[in-house]
């Protein structure tokens, strides 16, 4: 054994569940340091603290079953990485960069840290670009920052997954770009699911996907997001693409570091959380931004915990998103699809300076003819619709227009539905919106605009 070798041994001498204690009679390894241990070197620890001159802390991302006092471990001298390259497009892979979809492994590939830096802010592009989706309810009334946050709440079964397999598919189409899905604390039905549906709608060629299972320790799954993020400012800085990147979902994140903060004794903050919340999202979350080359563009789901929007996680996590697109299972049970909630999706991107003063004006009128017509609602039920002023039967008819003329139908639900997808432009929808305004096609059915995508397409009986 060489000298390098023998400054990197150490011994187990504490074992409490996923904490490890480790002694390092020469070299002490370093802060986020990988360390090796058990037979075949199979157990992996994050070194998380220096205890004293020879002592470290660590966290294991992988089951300790079998491990003893004593055992060696050995400091692999860097932080955990990942495989980055054109090869990693339509394979999944785990925390480590391992690929878990049984087919060829890649060995060859360069790798890198997955605690990378943010952009500095002298290179972040300083303008507010909208990122269109091509779909209509979000271009619309909560249009997306092109390298911005948006958050996606909504329950089990109310279009999440056909939403985000949908911009997948008009992201490779409209803007050449990748898309990098991040599985933070995910069912492995629930990614295996996806996974087939990825591959079925034909978008999984220039797809990543990186998991990290409930099943899991905390350790891994609070590394996921980093693993996935580290991949994707790949393609974004050295490929120069834009990427869009999907986690689902954020509250797992906390969740898990909460979970490790607790295993290393810190001391709680407010309601149980870790005490460097802050400061853990904020460091997965500052690395997502836009610069003069590419983009990383977010969509991430927000699980809120009992509806709670004052809980901690909640308030973080909404103080780092520009856009918030909500879906509403009363819609998905009226048959509008994309049941995106249109009153109570926004965004910070909504205003003259950055959308135009005519976007910005359609989309006030929108949003105060749907509010019109969610208060007539009551009086409508008990009344009956001829009871309302003239004025007030006209508003209720455009926001029931409106509401229809927002559904459209998806490329990747073609095989479900029989309708051909469509991917409308901002400008489109626009004008669709201000005719439906103006009253055009009061005379028309509301049945000729649902399921459509431009106005144009209004087939007249």
């Amino acid at each position: 054994m060489n000298r390098e070798e023998q400054m990197s041994e150490g011994v187990v001498v504490s074992i409490r569940g996923s904490v490890i204690d480790a002694y390092f009679p020469l070299r002490i390894p370093e802060i986020r340091h990988v360390l090796k241990t058990g037979e075949n070197n199979h157990i992996l620890i994050e070194v998380n603290t220096q205890l004293d001159a020879h002592t470290v802390r660590g966290i294991a991302l992988t089951p300790t079953q079998g491990l003893s006092r004593g055992a060696v471990v050995i400091n692999q001298g860097n932080p955990f990485t990942v495989p980055i390259g054109k090869e990693l497009l339509g394979r999944v892979f785990n925390v480590f960069g391992d690929t878990i979809d049984y087919k060829e492994p890649l060995t060859s590939l360069e790798r890198r840290s997955i605690h990378g830096v943010p952009v500095p802010l002298t290179q972040q592009s300083t303008v507010s670009e909208i990122f269109e989706t091509g779909i209509k309810a979000i271009d619309v009334l909560s249009p997306l920052e092109r390298g911005g946050k948006a958050g996606l709440f909504g329950g089990a079964g109310v279009g999440k997954t056909v939403l985000i397999t949908e911009m997948i598919h008009n992201m490779v189409g409209k803007h050449a770009g990748i898309s990098i899905f991040c599985g933070i604390g995910e069912r492995c039905r629930e990614g295996e699911e996806l996974y087939r549906e990825m591959v079925e709608a034909g978008v999984m060629p220039n797809t990543v996907m990186v998991f990290g299972q409930m099943n899991e320790p905390p350790g891994a799954r609070f590394r996921v997001g980093h693993a996935g993020l580290t991949m994707a400012e790949y393609f974004r800085d050295d490929q120069r693409q834009d990427v869009l990147l999907l986690i689902d979902n954020i509250f797992r994140f906390i969740q898990a570091g909460s979970e490790v903060s607790g295993l290393m004794g810190l001391l709680p903050s407010r309601l149980g959380y870790q005490p460097t919340l802050a400061t853990d999202l904020a460091e997965l979350e500052e690395r997502i931004c836009n610069t003069t080359t590419g983009a990383i563009t977010s969509i991430q789901a927000v699980y809120v915990p009992a509806d709670d929007f004052t809980d901690p996680s909640a308030v973080h996590t909404f103080g780092h998103l520009t856009a918030s697109i909500s879906l509403s299972r009363k819609r998905a049970s009226e048959g509008f699809y994309p049941a995106i909630d249109l009153l109570q999706s926004g965004s910070k991107m909504l205003m003259p300076l950055i959308a135009g003063a005519r976007h910005y004006s359609i989309a006030q009128e929108i949003q105060k003819t749907l509010s019109t017509y969610e208060d007539l609602k009551d009086i409508i039920a008990m009344l009956g619709i001829s009871e309302l002023s003239r004025e007030d039967q006209r508003t209720v008819n455009r926001a029931r227009r409106l509401e229809r003329f927002f559904t459209q139908p998806f490329f990747t639900t073609e095989q479900f539905t029989g309708k051909q997808g469509r991917m409308v432009t901002r400008e489109e929808t626009l004008n669709g919106c201000e005719r439906i305004l103006n009253d055009e096609c009061a005379d028309l059915p509301e049945s000729c605009l649902y399921m459509i995508g431009g106005y144009e397409e209004v087939k007249k009986p």
